[in-house]
């Protein structure tokens, strides 16, 4: 599914506010006081929520996504969860990433987004994770399955070729996840050695050395498992689910318009056989 101008509108002005969000340490003024914003968590999610059901009317208000497409975003969320707990977080080990992956591929960017957030909210809900890091990782998941909705030749590019897009593309956003999540706590983090911790009275320079010290150092473990473990099951299972998601958007038929024929004015699609008279 294709995302609408109504559908980029409302994903810009969602990723603006988390990049905000995620990167003020980075710009704050100097000698700004990081406690004034340690409680901005239950902001930000007060505010995610409703741009999250923006996003989806601005889908649905550019493609006619219909009940069938909100059942498969509920089905993917679903799994997703689901499969977040395999791994428990052990290493970095975490399956649900190649799904996401390979969904926002077929189903395309602001579908993607919405059902990157919503996992994420799911499995915090499953697992016990609420906390304040969630609303983050719910920006940082869409963002990822965004991604992959924005990859190239989404209807040409078939094979082996698209399942290393794919694998790389997974590879770099599970290292890229973990980077800003990093972000989102770096600057809270006490007893940090003086090398790798948050400097309010730096400029951007020196905290961005000391933020990729601290990334190199501290979370590199968890994040190259993981996307080792994305780019494979990418590339091993990637044909079979691509496979069942391409067949299941074909059959659910969310591009075909509806058309009224016939003098019943039963709805019918674009090639569906007519009605048997009786």
């Amino acid at each position: 599914m294709r995302v609408g101008p109504r559908g980029v509108a409302a994903l810009i002005v969602t990723s603006a506010i988390g990049a905000a969000a995620f990167g003020w340490p980075l710009v704050a003024a100097h000698g700004s006081a990081v406690a004034a914003h340690s409680a901005d968590a239950p902001w930000l999610f007060a505010a995610l929520l409703p741009l999250l059901v923006a996003v989806v009317i601005a889908t649905i208000g550019d493609t006619g996504m219909d009940a069938k497409a909100v059942a498969m975003l509920g089905m993917l969320a679903a799994a997703g969860a689901a499969l977040r707990p395999l791994g428990a977080g052990t290493a970095g080990i975490e399956p649900m990433f190649f799904l996401m992956v390979l969904s926002g591929r077929v189903l395309g960017p602001g579908f993607g987004f919405t059902l990157g957030s919503l996992t994420m909210f799911a499995s915090a809900l499953l697992t016990g994770g609420v906390g304040p890091w969630m609303p983050f990782q719910m920006l940082a998941m869409g963002w990822v399955t965004m991604g992959a909705g924005l990859l190239p030749r989404p209807d040409t590019l078939r094979g082996r070729a698209e399942l290393a897009l794919l694998a790389v593309y997974g590879a770099v956003s599970a290292v890229a996840y973990g980077t800003v999540m990093n972000l989102q706590g770096w600057p809270y983090i006490g007893g940090l050695a003086s090398n790798i911790a948050y400097d309010p009275h730096l400029p951007l320079s020196g905290n961005l050395a000391r933020f990729a010290t601290y990334c190199l150092t501290t979370s590199l473990g968890w994040d190259l498992p993981r996307a080792a473990l994305t780019a494979v099951l990418a590339f091993t299972l990637g044909p079979s689910v691509l496979k069942a998601l391409r067949r299941a958007t074909r059959r659910a038929a969310f591009d075909a318009p509806v058309a009224f024929d016939g003098p019943r004015g039963a709805p019918t699609r674009p090639g569906a056989r007519p009605p048997r008279g009786r």
